[in-house]
C-alpha cells in the first residue's frame, strides 16, 4: 500500500516533493554538466562560432549584400578590425569556462524543460497537460528565435557599430574578451526572454487580466514603451534599437491576435 502511494506523484507528501525535485535537480545538472564538458573540450569550435559576429565578413553582411546587391546596388560594407585582448592572467580561462557553461545550459534546455514538465504533470488536469506541452513547446521555439535573432542580427551589428566607433584617432579601441562574451551573453540572454510576449499573452487572457480592444486602443503608446524597453536592453545606437524595435511590436500584434482568439472562444 505504501508502495503504491509512493509511485502516485498526487499522493506525495511536501517532503517526498522536495525530493523529486532535488532528483530532477541533479539530473538536470549532470546533462548540463556533460554538455559543458564535451564543449569545454571543443575550444577551437566553441569560439570560432562565438567571435563569428565580430569578423567584417559575416555570414549577415555577405546577404545583406547579396539582397542589395540583387536589388541592383552596388553596396558592401567596409572592411573593419577590432581587437580583443585579455587583460587578467585568469581572464581566457574563465571565459572559456563561462561560455561552455551557458552554451551547456543551452543545448540541455530542451531536457531541462522534459524534466520540468514532468514534475508538474502531476498536478494538471488532462486538458492542461495538452496545453501545457504546446505551450512548451512555444516557448522553446521562441527562446531559440530570439537566440538566433541576437546572433546573426543583432549583436553583429552592435558591435560592428560599437567596436569601430571613434572619438579621435587618438583613440584605439581594445574590447576586452570578458566584455565581448559578457555582452553577447547578456543581449542573447535578454532576447530570448522577451520573445515570450505572445506566452505571456496567452496566459494574460486566459485569466481575463487583458483583453484586445485595450491592447488596440493603445497600440500607439505601446510602440513608444517598446522603443524605450529596447534602448535599455540593447546596445545604444540607432540601428540596434530599430532591429529590435520592429520585431517587438510585431510580437505585441501577435498577442493581440492570440488574445482575440481567446475572446472569440469564450
Amino acid at each position: 500500500m505504501s508502495e503504491d502511494r509512493h509511485n502516485d506523484p498526487n499522493n506525495l507528501s511536501f517532503g517526498e516533493h522536495l525530493e523529486e525535485l532535488r532528483k530532477m535537480l541533479f539530473r538536470s545538472l549532470a546533462v548540463i554538466s556533460v554538455f559543458a564538458i564535451a564543449i569545454f573540450c571543443f575550444k577551437d569550435w566553441t569560439f570560432r562560432m562565438l567571435l563569428a559576429p565580430s569578423n567584417w565578413d559575416f555570414v549577415t553582411y555577405r546577404y545583406i549584400e547579396k539582397f542589395l546587391h540583387w536589388l541592383g546596388s552596388s553596396f558592401t560594407f567596409s572592411e573593419y578590425h577590432v581587437n580583443l585582448i585579455a587583460t587578467e592572467l585568469s581572464s581566457q580561462f574563465m571565459t572559456h569556462v563561462t561560455a561552455a557553461f551557458y552554451l551547456g545550459l543551452l543545448g540541455a534546455s530542451p531536457y531541462i524543460i522534459y524534466e520540468l514538465f514532468r514534475f508538474i504533470t502531476p498536478a494538471l488536469y488532462e486538458n492542461e497537460r495538452k496545453y501545457s506541452v504546446r505551450i512548451a513547446i512555444i516557448m522553446y521555439v521562441l527562446f531559440i528565435v530570439g537566440v538566433l535573432m541576437s546572433y546573426f542580427i543583432l549583436f553583429p551589428i552592435a558591435f560592428r557599430f560599437l567596436g569601430t566607433y571613434s572619438v579621435s584617432d587618438l583613440v584605439e579601441s581594445n574590447i576586452t574578451l570578458h566584455s565581448y562574451i559578457g555582452t553577447f551573453t547578456t543581449l542573447t540572454l535578454i532576447m530570448g526572454l522577451v520573445f515570450q510576449l505572445p506566452v505571456i499573452a496567452f496566459f494574460l487572457g486566459k485569466i481575463g487580466v487583458v483583453k484586445s480592444d485595450f491592447l488596440k486602443r493603445y497600440r500607439k503608446h505601446a510602440l513608444v514603451i517598446i522603443m524605450v524597453v529596447a534602448a535599455i536592453i540593447t546596445p545604444p545606437d540607432l540601428m540596434t534599437l530599430v532591429l529590435v524595435t520592429i520585431p517587438l511590436y510585431l510580437l505585441y500584434e501577435v498577442s493581440i491576435g492570440i488574445i482575440r482568439r481567446i475572446e472569440r472562444k469564450a
